[in-house]
């Protein structure tokens, strides 16, 4: 397969793209990667021609044929190359619960973190921490259900629902870091700690999750950003 028959179109800082790279790492794909300017000022024209629905990343475009959302890719590379290792379980039950769970991280995981940055103060901040603390505690129990004792999610090697899951990690780390507020932490989440630290050094994960200095930094410009959008409203 020629690396121009895969492209993406995405954003370093975006854990949605980061889901898209991680998969095309298992399945050893080589493509051709399109990134965008951080604040979508301006967009691409090559995005807004691929996502003219949405205009947001991820985009992979298949022997140019574009495919947006990323838990939707993840799909459609697990799929279209079935001859690499699998990303979702081989069992339809298990598959099930997998995207159960996804869905759930994308309503409830990164909405509050948004939220947390966006706000002004320690006590408005408090009820979307709670809503972090939740998703963990629901998540350790998810892991001991779906990992069956195994290092990941998905098993033996990283899955759909690690991918999901773990490309957050990196604002994860923002979070903690400029709030001083530990959200993962092994009193309350002693699988999770430990899957964290599988996860982001496994060799198809390993580089891919920013580190949080410069995510820091982004945050600080995306907080104006999003405080001067509620504003507007």
């Amino acid at each position: 397969m020629a690396k121009s028959d895969v492209k993406l179109i995405g954003k370093w800082s975006s854990p949605y793209v980061t889901r898209v790279k991680i998969a095309l790492n298992i399945k050893s794909l080589e493509y051709e990667n399109f990134e965008e300017n951080e604040t979508f000022n301006p967009k691409s024209d090559i995005l807004l021609q691929s996502n003219p629905v949405y205009g947001k990343v991820p985009v992979l475009i298949h022997k140019d044929k574009p495919i947006s959302e990323s838990l939707i890719i993840v799909e459609y590379i697990d799929e279209t190359w079935s001859s690499a290792p699998s990303i979702l379980p081989s069992d339809t039950y298990d598959r099930a619960v997998a995207r159960f769970w996804a869905a759930y991280i994308d309503q409830k995981w990164f909405p509050p973190m948004q939220s947390i940055i966006t706000v002004e103060g320690e006590d408005e901040r408090k009820p979307y921490f709670e809503v972090l603390e939740e998703v963990v505690e629901r998540m350790e129990e998810a892991f001991e259900k779906c990992s069956k004792g195994k290092p990941f999610f998905g098993g033996d090697r990283i899955g759909y629902l690690d991918i999901a899951f773990g490309s957050f990690l990196g604002w994860l780390s923002v979070i903690e870091h400029e709030y001083e507020r530990k959200v993962l932490v092994e009193e309350k989440a002693p699988n999770l700690v430990k899957w964290a630290e599988r996860f982001a050094s496994d060799p198809a994960v390993k580089g891919l999750i920013p580190e949080t200095e410069r995510l820091v930094k982004l945050s600080k410009a995306l907080q104006i950003k999003w405080r001067a959008a509620i504003c507007k409203k």
